[in-house]
């Protein structure tokens, strides 16, 4: 199998992704969640990203759709399509599935996939983040990571503007 192919393997439907955290829980394996944009794939994400999978043996992220991004970040946004993103972050040797949403939350998401460990930016408070009432009630924690300072996509774009 080509390594593309291989990295094709990490990107799951919502379905899928539903069947197989029920086998990584049988095979008692720690599943670690978060989400995000992830739109221009920077330093502070793979800093953020590779913290959360020390977390756990297994790393969902939940990506945002192109009109989940629409709605949340405005017109312009994302710069980089749906397809693409959740490639790149599945070419990540850390990250173990991707599977992308529609809503403007992961909160269904969430409830599919019953995570260990539900993480977003220090920038986010426990009752701010969405699913955090499905994990804790599950046994599970809700984790904070601190941003990596000076580097965001908003950043980068008003950067590249100037």
């Amino acid at each position: 199998m080509e390594r593309i192919e291989r990295i094709k393997t990490r990107l799951f439907t919502r379905d899928q992704i539903r069947y197989q955290c029920n086998v990584w829980r049988f095979q008692d394996k720690k599943i670690v969640f978060t989400n995000g944009c992830f739109d221009l794939l920077h330093l502070g994400h793979i800093e953020y990203l590779s913290k959360a999978a020390d977390l756990g043996d297994v790393l969902v992220i939940g990506l945002n759709s192109d009109s989940s991004v629409r709605k949340l970040k405005g017109a312009g946004r994302p710069v980089t399509c749906e397809e693409a993103r959740a490639l790149i972050l599945a070419s990540l040797s850390f990250v173990t599935a991707v599977v992308i949403f529609d809503e403007e939350t992961p909160y269904d998401l969430i409830t599919a996939v019953q995570p260990d460990i539900l993480v977003k930016g220090a920038d986010y408070k426990t009752d701010e983040i969405a699913g955090h009432d499905i994990v804790l009630a599950r046994g599970g924690e809700v984790v904070t990571i601190p941003l990596t300072e000076g580097y965001s996509t908003s950043a980068i774009l008003s950067k590249l503007k100037d």
